[in-house]
């Protein structure tokens, strides 16, 4: 008998073409939240904590090795012969295993790691079934297979386009997900035929030859049909997008942040939020945000990969990129772009300002149109900036370059050598003026239109 504590294989098939997506990309690689869809799946499969992943692949599986980078093996099914045929596949991956086999979908990302556990349970629970299948039981059936259960003991599956209209009555349908023992699973698949009205495979008739064999196959029911749905379209993609934000926008309220419009408000997968957060409307998180307590996010602002500190004020029409850390109680205001930069404490950048490769000072004023010049068309390079420093309106400096300690840089200055600590840096033209110039000009020009002919 294998015990509760067996060692576990997931088998994860993503070997279909995905025509509906219409990509080159591959199906289970489309990301909903900024993650990959097979990601999702991946990290909540990861908390059992397998001894072995096999991704069972077709079209497409250089673009699934290169995105998994060695965590899991590649199975290559091709044809593509039916779901049966497919985890046959993974036959020479899990050769030598001894445990248990979850069976699991690519495109069916958001199975949470409890439901996973609870098929495992089962399958060491009383009858001790060798397959426990996951259902679920929608408002509308539609094409999903049947199945036909007597308490929890299933005592017979059907495809839709195989089942009669008595069984097409059953509200109780088959995910495709199972847990399977593994002394079991090839065995079974290896009595599987391909009489049917798909001529393929079917991986649900092992059930049904276990059940023949006078054997307790036991179903669980999820009570949430959206854990299990697939995604097959960009149309499907939008919706369990839109699913998984409102879910993200409920759980951030209810851990204590104000959203003044919460269905403007897109989180990515990993988006951490502290206390008294506001976020007011149209703000969109990439991946790799992490907000501390007390900060205020202001409209239209997009943040990716930035670190934001206690009382922080951003926006509104900010953008962060990656490398971006605001200290706290800094200030970042309207059509500011900050990358791969520190913004020290109490520093302000309010208006109309790129800081890339930078590292700015506590308490630091960045004035109104104020650029680094990071990148020479070869090379990034770096712009330092003092505690206090204060930079004047439309200036340019241009790293490498070090502005000191309470040094002032004077309204459109371009500076391309360090300025000393307490020291003025003015670089700008000697300005010429020529009185009634203008004037001269204006006439001439008014004349010589007047007489163009036409």
């Amino acid at each position: 008998m294998t015990s509760a504590a067996a060692p576990l294989a997931i088998v994860i098939l993503a070997a279909g073409k995905g025509t509906r997506m219409k990509s080159d990309l591959h199906k289970v690689l489309h990301p909903v939240a900024g993650r990959p869809m097979l990601e999702h799946l991946l990290a909540s499969a990861a908390e059992l904590a397998p001894q072995r992943q096999v991704v069972v692949a077709g079209h497409g599986r250089e673009q699934l090795e290169k995105a998994l980078g060695g965590r899991a093996i590649i199975a290559l099914q091709e044809p593509q012969l039916g779901t049966g045929h497919a985890v046959l596949q993974a036959r020479e991956a899990l050769r030598g295993f001894e445990g248990d086999v979850l069976i699991l979908y690519g495109d069916v990302p958001f199975v949470r790691a409890d439901t996973m556990q609870a098929m495992i349970q089962r399958l060491h629970g009383t009858e001790e079934p060798p397959i426990v299948v996951l259902g679920f039981e929608p408002e509308d059936p539609l094409q999903y297979g049947r199945i036909v259960a007597d308490g929890d003991r299933i005592t017979w599956m059907v495809e839709h386009k195989d089942a009669t209209t008595e069984q097409r009555l059953v509200n109780l349908c088959n995910s495709g997900l199972m847990a399977v023992r593994s002394q079991d699973l090839f065995a079974l698949l290896d009595r599987v035929g391909n009489e049917n009205a798909q001529g393929e495979y079917y991986l649900t008739d092992i059930v049904n030859i276990a059940s023949m064999d006078n054997r307790y196959c036991a179903v669980i029911v999820t009570n949430e049909a959206d854990e299990v749905a697939g995604i097959n379209s960009r149309g499907e993609l939008a919706q369990a997008e839109a699913r998984w934000q409102k879910r993200r926008r409920e759980q951030a309220m209810v851990d204590g942040a104000t959203l003044i419009a919460p269905e403007t408000v897109w989180f990515a997968w990993d988006t951490k939020l502290g206390r008294d957060v506001t976020i007011e409307p149209n703000v969109v998180f990439g991946p790799g945000v992490t907000v501390a307590d007390d900060v205020s996010i202001h409209a239209f602002s997009h943040l990716e990969g930035a670190t934001i500190e206690s009382g922080v004020s951003v926006g509104p029409y900010a953008r962060l990129r990656p490398g971006a850390l605001l200290k706290k109680g800094s200030r970042v205001g309207n059509f500011v772009e900050i990358k791969k930069a520190v913004l020290g404490e109490g520093a302000k950048a309010n208006h109309l300002t790129y800081l890339g490769d930078a590292e700015v000072g506590r308490d630091a004023n960045i004035g109104a149109g104020t650029i680094t010049c990071n990148y020479d068309g070869y090379f990034k390079h770096q712009t330092v900036i003092g505690d206090r420093a204060f930079i004047g309106s439309n200036s340019a400096l241009i790293a490498p370059v070090r502005i000191g300690t309470d040094a002032i840089v004077a309204a459109g200055s371009a500076v391309s050598r360090d300025v000393a600590d307490g020291e003025l840096r003015l670089v700008r033209a000697e300005q010429l003026v020529k009185p009634g110039w203008a004037d001269s000009f204006h006439d001439a020009m008014k004349k010589k239109k007047a007489d163009k002919p036409g």
